[in-house]
């Protein structure tokens, strides 16, 4: 269980969870440690996905939560009359549709007392923030005045995954803490555990570059330390910088699905909303590179190994995207992927006489170039998969803001399925609503079970 510090009169509103039965791997891995991730087991917790809301009856009924947008402006005035389910391509029966602004139902539609009824819907609200992040920014500051000033109410759950560690909200928290305690506190940690969990990845990042700058003609060279004679040789340890960094990064698939069924077995609404800063690596200009290409190219493995150490190739996704977005799509997660373009500064020397030889000779010219097409694209094609947002932003206040607006009002729609089989299969959901001209959004589908 998670510890609790009270002894003295001393009150912690989050909870360090040292669970030992699930470890988690955070999602974009810029820090690649380990995490303690878990959830205590929940009394009397089913799944809407696999077992029938109304347990008197042998109905199985499943949930869809529905955002419809005119342009930028979220339609509150549907009726059950006003949208089709699909499955598979086959038309549904809709049992009942309700529409919920963040934990209230306003207006709620179906047939009460029928063998069918769906009964209330459970609209407590489990909050993750996961931050994958190699640098501290003040607008994560920002993001946390927002939540716990607009955002969060009595009945919510947090849950809180850093680099090094995940925290749990005491249920009791803000009945016993104002939410500028709760806040200041977390933010502290969440500071601290960034700086920490990230430090590797930093200097591995600059030590790419120092290798870059080295110039072994120069015994004054700041860089000298990397330094190790020849350009292949020099080329040959760049590589082994970008493998480590590689290794720091790495996406366990496993713990990736491990986490989606930890929140499947928690009622209510699930929404994680993951802060993955966009990611850097030094590398030469791309006409520096297709310079020396042209001077070497006699030469086949000079030619690969500049084509291998500078990227001239797109990185490819090295889980399976298709598993993944199945999973958090019948685990009924809302992902929210907010991709943070601002990052951070380099803390290495570079020399005049450096900035003078790269001004000259574009081979010398040493620049920094995006790393993370590959987790940006998967995340961004799971956050589509179950409902949410992908949005890119310099600006993390900002863009958390937009998701958090972008799940407060929704419909819940609920159809019992022509011939349900646990066939363990993936069953693809589509809604659609009468008129046309609307955007909706909703999760693509759930496994039978």
């Amino acid at each position: 269980m998670g510890r609790v510090r009270e002894r003295h009169g001393y009150y912690d509103p989050m909870i360090p969870e040292d669970y030992y039965w699930l470890k988690l791997v955070l999602f974009g891995l810029v820090t690649g440690l380990c995490l303690s991730a878990g959830i205590s087991s929940q009394s009397g917790a089913t799944s809407q996905l696999q077992k029938p809301l109304q347990e008197q009856v042998s109905v199985t009924n499943i949930e869809i939560p529905v955002r419809v947008l005119k342009g930028a402006t979220f339609v509150d005035h549907l009726t059950i009359d006003d949208f089709e389910v699909f499955e598979d391509g086959k038309p549904q029966q809709i049992e009942a549709v309700y529409l919920i602004q963040k934990t209230d139902i306003k207006r709620e539609e179906g047939e009460e007392g029928s063998p069918r009824w769906v009964g209330r819907p459970q609209l407590a609200r489990q909050f993750v923030l996961l931050f994958d992040m190699s640098d501290y920014m003040p607008e994560v500051g920002k993001a946390l005045d927002y939540f716990f000033d607009k955002v969060i109410l009595p009945g919510d759950s947090l849950m809180v995954i850093t680099p090094m560690s995940q925290y749990r909200m005491r249920s009791d928290a803000i009945a016993k803490r104002s939410s500028a305690e709760i806040k200041q506190q977390l933010q502290g940690r969440l500071r601290r555990d960034i700086l920490r969990g990230s430090a590797e990845y930093r200097s591995t990042i600059d030590a790419l570059y120092k290798i870059l700058n080295a110039d072994p003609s120069d015994p004054k060279d700041p860089n000298s330390e990397f330094t190790v004679g020849s350009p292949e040789e020099q080329l040959d340890l760049y590589r082994q910088y970008i493998n480590k960094l590689e290794a720091l990064r790495m996406v366990d698939e496993k713990s990736l699905l491990e986490f989606a069924g930890v929140l499947k077995s928690l009622p209510g609404q699930k929404y994680v909303y993951m802060f993955h800063q966009m990611e850097r690596i030094p590398q030469f200009s791309p006409k520096g590179v297709m310079m020396k290409m042209f001077e070497d190219q006699d030469d086949p493995f000079k030619v690969f190994s500049y084509m291998e150490n500078f990227d001239l190739h797109t990185r490819s996704v090295r889980f399976n995207v298709e598993a993944v977005k199945k999973v958090y799509a019948d685990s009924s997660i809302t992902v929210h992927f907010l991709f943070i373009t601002k990052t951070p500064a380099l803390n290495v020397p570079v020399t005049e006489a450096k900035n003078a030889k790269a001004a000259m000779d574009p081979r010398q010219d040493v620049t920094m170039v995006e790393h993370s097409e590959d987790i940006r694209s998967a995340f961004s094609e799971v956050a589509r998969a179950t409902g949410g947002i992908s949005e890119s932003s310099a600006n993390a206040a900002a863009a958390f803001e937009k998701a958090v607006n972008a799940s407060e009002n929704y419909y819940l729609i609920y159809y019992t399925p022509k011939d349900y089989k646990a066939d363990g299969k993936f069953h693809a959901i589509k809604v659609k609503v009468k008129g046309g001209g609307y955007s909706v959004t909703h999760r693509a589908g759930y496994i039978a079970t």
